[in-house]
């Protein structure tokens, strides 16, 4: 067994090593030449093949959604291909739908313009714009999670975007990259801040950006961001709202409570967040004075590992016992969900047995 086992990790060694080494073969030693990208059978972008649709499209000004840095696992970078673009590759395919095949949708971050392409993107991603930023400040909130307040240097009208969105925040190259990276991160801060941005930005083991934030990143520095991305954003409607987060799922539930309270609006809110030790609890000060400060504000936050030592006298567990706990068959709601995507699909599914519609949970996943 133990033959087989090193028989196997070597063989896929061998593997990865020759896609490596087609992929920089691919990469640095074929030419193909000037192409063309029409988007929208409006706009002809004349580009030099070889690259992701997702990058060439970011050269020219138009930014796909990406939370991954391009890595092909988050899928949020698709696109309709009406012309060009070849098969479709076994890097893409687990990510997209039978219906989305049927109707030429692609990963831009997996499909390399190789020849002339015909796309379709929609029309909001043109207000999408890139923006040099300054740090103003660092501030550790959790023994893993850094708050970086941001300023808007360009353009000078700075940035708009509505409470729940996200942006995708480059480092430069270091020690860990061979180029520069980006992630997404759903921005803390409130919308009616154009010129200043808040992002909560968890370090994630071998994450290279998060440790570039973490260890590199001071205070002055001037990096680019892109945005703003995402649909996960507060709906017009006079129903009382559930919010659960987790971790810095945080954010964006932070900075729906900020525009919530600066509208004075009085509708009921409550916010479920689970974390697994008190020095944990991310904004717990904030969201307390949120509860105080709000007209009909309820914070209930839920811990998974306290120990005897813990000075914790509230709820514990995971934020599911609390919807078990707290929330009734057929709740009058809507329902907010944001953090790991295990965390998003147990709160959705149990809130979908407790009858709540589907169209009345509204999720975003940090992948």
């Amino acid at each position: 067994m133990l033959d087989l086992l090193i028989g196997l990790a070597i063989i896929s060694a061998i593997v990865a090593f020759l896609a490596f080494l087609l992929e920089v073969a691919d990469r640095y030693l074929a030419d193909y030449g000037e192409r063309h990208v029409l988007i929208n059978e409006e706009r002809d972008l004349k580009v030099t093949g070889g690259r992701s649709l997702l990058f060439t499209l970011a050269d020219e000004g138009v930014f796909l959604p990406s939370a991954c840095g391009g890595k092909g696992t988050c899928a949020y970078c698709k696109v309709q291909v009406m012309e060009g673009g070849g098969q479709v590759l076994p890097t893409e395919t687990p990510y997209l739908t039978l219906n989305e095949l049927s109707q030429h949708v692609r990963l831009a971050c997996q499909l390399k313009v190789k020849e002339d392409l015909k796309v379709q993107v929609p029309d909001e991603l043109f207000l999408v714009k890139e923006f040099r930023v300054r740090v103003e400040q660092i501030k550790k909130f959790t023994p893993d999670i850094n708050f970086v307040s941001f300023r808007i240097l360009s353009p000078a009208e700075g940035i708009s975007f509505r409470a729940g969105q996200y942006v995708q925040l480059e480092v430069p190259k270091y020690e860990l990259t061979a180029e520069p990276e980006f992630r997404a991160y759903s921005i803390a801060s409130p919308p009616a801040e154009e010129h200043e941005l808040g992002l909560l930005i968890t370090r994630v083991p071998e994450g290279v950006v998060s440790t570039y934030v973490h260890e590199y990143l001071k205070e002055g520095d001037e990096l680019t961001l892109r945005g703003p991305f995402g649909e996960f954003c507060l709906r017009e409607s006079e129903r009382e709202l559930l919010m659960i987060a987790t971790g810095s799922g945080l954010a964006p539930i932070r900075s729906m409570l900020n525009q919530i309270k600066q509208g004075g609006s009085a509708k009921k809110v409550t916010l479920f967040f689970g974390d697994r030790r008190p020095e944990d609890l991310l904004c717990y000060d904030e969201m307390l004075e949120f509860e105080r400060t709000m007209a009909n504000f309820t914070y209930v936050p839920t811990l998974s590992r306290t120990t005897e030592q813990d000075d914790w006298s509230g709820e514990k567990g995971r934020v599911t016992d609390l919807i078990k706990k707290y929330i009734p068959d057929n709740p009058p709601l809507d329902a907010y969900i944001c953090g790991i995507p295990a965390m998003v699909h147990s709160c959705h599914d149990l809130l979908i047995k407790k009858g709540l519609p589907p169209e009345r949970i509204c999720f975003d996943k940090f992948e």
